[in-house]
């Protein structure tokens, strides 16, 4: 059965943005000074990019996938005493995406 959608690239979008909204839920606990921009752009940007890659007829589906896994996994290292373990998880389920995407043909739109 063909799909226009990938399963795993689809999966780890959500997870990203369920990741945004738990690290905001985590700085507003901590009464912090406020979420640091770099990480809920970093977040975003890897689940946008995951979103698009969940399109398998997506012209730039596995530039799209190797940034994600690049952007989620640096950011998942850089927070694993805090967040960083679900963040891992995305990451790696951009990159069984894209090696899936390898080994499978485009689908036509």
């Amino acid at each position: 059965m063909n799909r226009l959608l990938d399963p795993f690239a689809a999966a780890s979008a959500a997870l990203s943005l369920v990741m945004v909204a738990t690290y905001l839920a985590v700085i507003d606990a901590q009464d912090g000074d406020g979420a640091a921009a770099w990480v809920l752009v970093a977040l975003l940007l890897g689940a946008g990019l995951a979103a698009y890659g969940a399109v398998r007829s997506a012209p730039l589906r596995p530039v799209a996938l190797g940034v994600a896994v690049g952007v989620l996994g640096l950011l998942g290292l850089v927070a694993i005493l805090s967040i960083g373990l679900p963040i891992l998880a995305a990451s790696g389920l951009a990159l069984t995406a894209l090696i899936r995407s390898a080994s499978r043909p485009a689908v036509a739109a």
